[in-house]
């Protein structure tokens, strides 16, 4: 499963369901794992599960989520830059929630 590290403003804001989308740099290393969870190597990929970690560490607060990933802007609000395309990883939920310290 692929894990993605994400900062605390953001994993609050997604798991408060306040933020629906997460970004990625359109580049050659999230292109070829987006492509595992490609139909027979088509695009876009299915829906896939992925785990986004607030945090590099195992024991790091982390949120397991059904996302649909495809290319477009993002909303500055929730991070991304003015006029940059990037992989949009839709959130359709949050399945589990581990290691949340309040």
């Amino acid at each position: 499963m692929l894990t993605l590290p994400i900062k605390k403003k953001w994993f609050d804001m997604i798991l408060s369901g306040e933020k629906k989308e997460e970004y990625r740099e359109i580049n050659v290393y999230y292109q070829s794992r987006f492509d595992k969870y490609a139909p027979t190597g088509g695009w876009p990929p299915e829906e896939f599960s992925i785990i986004l970690r607030n945090g590099y560490s195992k024991n790091s607060p982390s949120l397991k989520c059904e996302v649909t990933v495809q290319v477009g802007n993002g909303k500055e609000e929730w991070g991304a830059e003015k006029d940059k395309f990037y992989y949009v990883l839709k959130i359709l939920s949050v399945e589990e929630i581990t290691d949340v310290k309040d």
